[in-house]
């Protein structure tokens, strides 16, 4: 077997149990207070990984810098458009019901069918850092569990008020997790026969990291607004730069 496919395949097993296992650590034990200050943390990570490693890497393979700039932006642009819909469709479907207001209500399957997806796009974007280079792929890995960790966190929840026992809550998050190795090998064929196509796909996953970060994870950290946290949230987000820059000194 190709070494990248085993890279591939070992990033999703690993980093899809680690995140789920470190979520449930912060769930079930003492750190739970440390939840809200992971997001700062996944911040700092996304976005070291989106400019320092990922970006990078695609205009240099693409050799053009505006186009991948381009689709970086057309990324934003659709993740703005899609998360618009969603929270159309909510509205539609739930009335004028804040969004998280309505979370307990929905069903564990549909939070389980939906992280799945989004682990198997996840594989598909570690496939095609790996196949650039072995490094990009393990900082875009770390950028990924850094982010979900939160993330896996909010699905527990999730399945909890919806009947879950703890037990059941954990394999399930587990067992969604592997959609991430059929992402990473199923990209992995896909992508190794279209080279060309791998600076857009990068482009596009740092896109995603850029608006995860920017949209989604910075506006809830404005929630806390004192001295302390403020200082909380700025060290986590150096650390998680830290982490990613570490990472690329280690292997360079």
């Amino acid at each position: 077997m190709d070494v990248i496919l085993l890279w591939i395949i070992g990033a999703g097993l690993v980093g899809g149990a680690l995140s789920v296992l470190l979520a449930g650590l912060f769930a079930y034990t003492v750190f739970t207070a440390w939840i809200p200050r992971m997001v700062s943390y996944a911040v700092g990570a996304l976005l070291a990984a989106a400019f320092l490693d990922v970006l990078p890497e695609a205009i240099g393979q693409s050799g053009n810098a505006g186009a991948i700039g381009a689709v970086t932006l057309a990324g934003v642009l659709g993740f703005f458009l899609l998360e618009k819909v969603a929270l159309w469709r909510h509205q539609h479907e739930h009335g004028d019901t804040p969004l998280h207001g309505h979370i307990g209500g929905r069903t564990g399957m549909m939070i389980l069918v939906g992280d799945a997806f989004h682990n198997f796009v996840d594989g598909v974007v570690i496939a095609a850092a790996f196949l650039t280079d072995v490094k990009l792929g393990l900082a875009t890995t770390l950028a990924l569990v850094a982010h979900e960790i939160p993330q896996e966190l909010g699905d527990f929840m999730v399945l909890l008020n919806a009947g879950y026992a703890r037990s059941k809550a954990l394999l399930y998050n587990l067992l969604s997790s592997l959609a991430s190795v059929m992402g990473g090998v199923i990209g992995y064929f896909v992508l190794e026969g279209s080279q060309a196509a791998i600076p857009s796909i990068l482009a596009v996953a740092a896109a995603s990291f850029i608006y995860i970060a920017v949209a989604d994870l910075i506006p809830h950290m404005h929630r806390s607004t004192d001295a302390r946290s403020t200082a909380w949230q700025i060290a986590l987000i150096a650390a998680g730069v830290a982490t990613i820059v570490v990472t690329d000194v280690l292997l360079h």
